[in-house]
């Protein structure tokens, strides 16, 4: 007598993840930047946590490091992974990611989006060019990565892009919504990306914890180093409902990723 084990493959995964992206995109273009209510939620978030003069240095000194260097890099080590692993797809499928996330980043940004005068200014800032060169390297990494180097990706990979897409807001460079529409475009593009490589499935266990640890430690870091509330005790709860948001979205994303990756 034999025994058949059925399993599943990353399809439905990679679709639900791709519908979440996109549809977290139309709202906040349709919500933060075609209302006027949430033109006004947006900037009201953007200036409720603030940093001090050495706070502000250690975060633009962080993102210094975020550019065409550092994706070049996550690159190369993408594609040795993939042909080490002999899954030369993967190496394809990581360029295409990383690539498709920040051009499109950019083309959303500078052609296709506008921001309607409705009384708080008409330069478009969504999606963040920063998070999206962040997060679309978490994204490649966990799509080339072997399934037992998930958890560490995850986890550093949500402190990595919890940290840029918050200092990005501590600094006024963007708002909110701007962080979450880059996880959104980087989403799509990794799920849809592991819609085309789709195999069997993997267990996320591992890496939903390793990316919750890992974007809770960042929220925790910004506050050890000084990042605080604008009107202090008075705007305690503003201020971290902002960066609860922040790092429940990417946690979300982190999460969503590690679930198109193949088991294989």
């Amino acid at each position: 007598m034999t025994t058949t084990t059925l399993r599943r493959d990353t399809t439905a995964s990679a679709v639900a993840a791709a519908t979440l992206g996109l549809l977290t995109l139309v709202v906040l273009v349709r919500v933060a930047l075609g209302s006027q209510r949430g033109q006004s939620w947006d900037d009201t978030a953007m200036h409720t946590v603030m940093g001090g003069r050495d706070t502000q240095l250690a975060m633009l000194s962080l993102l210094g490091y975020v550019g065409i260097g550092a994706l070049v890099a996550v690159v190369a080590g993408c594609v040795v992974v993939a042909v080490l692993r002999g899954r030369l797809l993967l190496a394809a499928g990581a360029v295409v990611v990383i690539a498709g996330s920040n051009v499109t980043t950019q083309v959303l940004k500078r052609t296709l989006l506008d921001r309607p005068d409705l009384g708080l200014g008409t330069l478009n800032s969504l999606p963040s060019g920063h998070t999206t060169v962040v997060a679309s390297a978490v994204g490649a990494s966990l799509l080339v990565a072997p399934r037992a180097w998930r958890p560490l990706i995850a986890l550093a990979g949500g402190l990595a892009t919890t940290l840029t897409g918050a200092s990005t807001v501590v600094a006024g460079w963007h708002r909110p919504s701007d962080v979450i529409a880059a996880l959104a475009v980087s989403l799509v593009w990794t799920a849809g990306v592991a819609l085309l490589l789709r195999g069997p499935s993997a267990p996320i266990a591992g890496t939903t914890a390793g990316a919750a640890v890992g974007c809770v430690t960042a929220a925790v870091l910004l506050i050890a180093i000084g990042v605080r509330p604008v009107l202090g005790w008075d705007g305690f709860v503003q201020a971290g409902l902002v960066l609860g948001l922040i790092t429940a979205a990417t946690t979300i994303f982190v999460v969503a990723a590690a679930s198109v990756c193949t088991d294989d």
